[in-house]
């Protein structure tokens, strides 16, 4: 087996996986599909928009849930904000904790907001790695000289 045909090996495992363990969801595949040779960067310049925004919208939570008097409504609005970019690039896990952590926003739970915002900032550094390998396993693909598969 040629190195190029045990990166694509390893790349569908890997894609597998992170679907398996609920990084991703099929809207990353659909992502993925949006690229061509036109836009051969599409994907690592959407999943690195999100990154840039879950920095701003981890921040203004934090700093919301930091006040004397919490807004859990703005706190809400961010949370809402951040659940619809996640599923917008496919990241499931970040999706479901913003779905619980919308749950402890109504009911006002300042204790469940700051751990589900611990959550948050976990799960959204575990997909930044593993999307960071991904795409690292995909340009020695197309480095070699090879394609990158099509994700199912």
């Amino acid at each position: 087996m040629d190195a190029i045909a045990q990166w694509r090996k390893q790349w569908f495992d890997y894609t597998q996986y992170l679907r398996q363990e609920g990084f991703l969801d099929d809207q990353f595949a659909q992502l993925k599909k949006l690229q061509d040779e036109n836009s051969p960067d599409f994907v690592v310049e959407v999943v690195s928009l999100f990154f840039e925004d879950s920095e701003k919208l981890l921040n203004n939570m934090a700093s919301a849930l930091d006040q004397k008097v919490v807004d859990f409504k703005q706190v809400d609005a961010y949370v809402h904000q951040f659940k619809g970019s996640s599923a917008s690039i496919g990241a499931l896990r970040v999706k479901n904790v913003c779905i619980n952590f919308r749950n402890f926003c109504e009911a006002q739970n300042l204790e469940g907001c700051l751990r589900c915002l611990q959550l948050v900032q976990q799960e959204c550094c575990a997909l930044k790695n593993k999307l960071e390998k991904l795409f690292m396993l995909e340009q020695q693909i197309l480095a070699a000289g090879g394609s990158v598969p099509v994700m199912e």
